[in-house]
């Protein structure tokens, strides 16, 4: 079953068995607690900067992250529903490892990344992408360059390469996605989206979810990654703004709810989808998102103090948070993320390195090709699906040895 749930084409993997949803209750055993607030990227990257290019009659701004000064570009692709802040951690322990430069970026309708058309999410476009920001940086001589894409992004890393849009190209890294799983596990896509909160109380609860759920497992990156992942919701989901989504209609499936009946549908949910729309625990479940352990571990002039605050009307106006992408909305493009991904990957002329959490997701295609050594893998075990964040050391050990290996850059001095 879990195989079948590794879901290839996002930067997570499916919740444990008894997944806490929003408005559940999670507490740790005995002993300290654990810190759940989020990290600055400043504490990782040296610079942000936002990336006017081209489009038609319009501009695309793309949000950028960098660090490092001299020897080869690292361009660093992230995973579907995720943000360069996801790279957060790693790029700290790759520039110390090697002399090279770091650029992640947030891909369109992700992150803080602003495109005209941010429901186009094809493959083709969000190449083109690629190889316009590396432009828009480098001008018509760019420094060599590795793109290193994970999951959905290492789909895109692929069809950039493949398409020559960054001609600079020194070599391709990608990072636990093949297309035998991803493709196996599409039918199961939007049954993992459901099963995620919709909404979290603050970004420390968000982080709290993406750590317990086993999303990532590097509560570090965690903590700088999550932040990239959500936003505030534009406007409250409870009343008044209810009044809106019932006359519009159903969010997921938009399904109009208008009807002589609609009082009945507004309680039982959308007759489609079956997504319940109200209820008498409603507007609790979706404020309140994950409890925190401190309701139990506090003292008790703490509780009252906390009891003061939430009188406070100000903290009764605080923001709900949600998925800054809607994910489930994608899923015309899914298919075309990764079908002939395998053979496209095995047709790029430059080195290769496949990085994998198991030696499972290896398919005909690329086994074949491995034995005949086209490319470089490396397995790392005990990793979740989020290698990179789960364990940004090993992935940083293997890349810089590969890149030296490929005399792409040299190590610094006193590593290894």
């Amino acid at each position: 079953m879990e195989k079948q749930l590794h879901l290839n084409m996002l930067a997570s993997r499916p919740p444990v068995p008894g997944g806490l949803q929003s408005g559940s209750k999670m507490r740790m055993g005995p002993g300290r607690k654990r810190d759940f607030s989020p990290l600055p990227w400043s504490q990782y990257f040296e610079v942000m900067e936002d990336v006017e290019v081209d489009n038609e009659n319009s501009k695309d701004t793309f949000r950028i992250y960098s660090s490092g000064s001299e020897g080869p570009v690292l361009l660093l692709l992230h995973g579907g529903g995720h943000s360069a802040l996801s790279w957060a951690v790693f790029t700290a322990v790759i520039c110390s490892r090697i002399h090279c430069r770091v650029v992640a970026m947030d891909l369109r309708a992700h992150g803080d990344t602003t495109v005209k058309n941010n429901e186009d999410l094809s493959a083709e476009t969000m190449a083109k992408d690629v190889g316009k920001v590396v432009e828009a940086l480098y001008g018509e001589a760019p420094p060599p360059i590795m793109i290193i894409g994970h999951s959905m992004g290492g789909a895109i890393a692929v069809h950039t390469a493949a398409a020559n849009h960054v001609p600079s190209l020194l070599g391709l890294c990608v990072i636990d996605v093949v297309e035998g799983t991803a493709m196996d596990a599409l039918n199961s896509m939007q049954n993992f989206l459901r099963s995620r909160p919709k909404t979290f109380k603050s970004v420390e609860n968000a982080i709290e979810w993406s750590v317990k759920s086993g999303q990532i497992r590097n509560i570090e990156s965690a903590r700088v990654s999550m932040v990239g992942q959500v936003k505030k919701c534009e406007e409250p989901l409870s009343s008044p703004g209810m009044s809106k989504s019932i006359t519009e209609g159903c969010k997921l499936c938009e399904e109009p709810l208008s009807s002589p009946g609609m009082s009945k549908s507004i309680t039982e949910g959308c007759k489609r989808c079956e997504e319940p729309l109200s209820s008498p625990g409603m507007s609790k479940s979706i404020t309140e998102g994950i409890i925190e352990e401190e309701e139990e571990e506090e003292e008790e002039g703490q509780s009252n103090h906390k009891r003061k605050k939430e009188d406070d009307p100000e903290v009764k106006k605080e923001s709900v948070y949600t998925w800054r992408i809607e994910l489930s909305k994608t899923e015309k493009y899914w298919e075309g993320w990764f079908k002939g991904l395998s053979s496209l990957f095995l047709s790029c002329s430059v080195p290769k390195l496949l990085l994998l959490a198991g030696v499972d997701r290896l398919d005909k295609d690329l086994t074949i090709g491995q034995m005949q050594g086209k490319f470089q893998m490396q397995v790392l075990p005990q990793c979740g699906h989020a290698v990179h964040e789960d364990a940004p050391d090993k992935v940083a050990d293997a890349l810089a040895t590969f890149m030296v290996r490929h005399k792409f850059t040299v190590f610094k001095e006193g590593f290894p």
